[in-house]
């Protein structure tokens, strides 16, 4: 069975237009990457954790930032991995200087039996929806046509 996530999707209203904020994994394997490489807040739902509340807790977790609703539940996507990723919107600010996210334990060199500390995100950022497009991980940019035609902007 696949692995079951969810996640967040912050959003912000501009002159401009919609700004859309991501996180950078942490870890030496994201380090050098960048376009494709960004993401909503998310991660693995605990068993009998509700959906929503797992993908609240998984912000708290990557971002030190307190979300709040109302939320506009997006649907989900299907990632290249299998894995299911459930998600939301809510519309807010935070500044991504004050991210702070949790860390990990990860083998690196995989194989080695070395761990390492990493934080699970490096950092965060808010991108106009293009460069979003641009930035985010490919399976996750359909969570951005559907936040558009849900609050009906560009």
């Amino acid at each position: 069975m696949s692995e079951t996530s969810a996640g967040l999707l912050l959003y912000r209203r501009r002159s401009e237009g919609l700004e859309i904020f991501l996180a950078h994994p942490g870890g030496p394997f994201w380090k050098k990457k960048d376009l494709g490489a960004w993401t909503i807040p998310k991660g693995v739902v605990e068993p009998s954790e509700e959906l929503l509340a797992a993908a609240c807790r998984e912000f708290r977790e990557e971002t030190a930032l307190e979300p709040h609703g109302p939320y506009l539940e997006l649907g989900s996507i299907r990632l290249k991995s299998g894995k299911i990723v459930h998600a939301w919107a809510w519309e807010g600010d935070a500044d991504p200087s004050q991210a702070q996210s949790n860390t990990i334990v990860i083998e690196m060199p995989r194989g080695s039996g070395r761990k390492i500390t990493v934080p699970e995100v490096d950092r965060c950022e808010w991108f106009s929806v293009e460069r979003a497009r641009a930035k985010m991980n490919p399976a996750q940019t359909v969570l951005l046509d559907r936040l558009q035609a849900a609050i009906g902007r560009k």
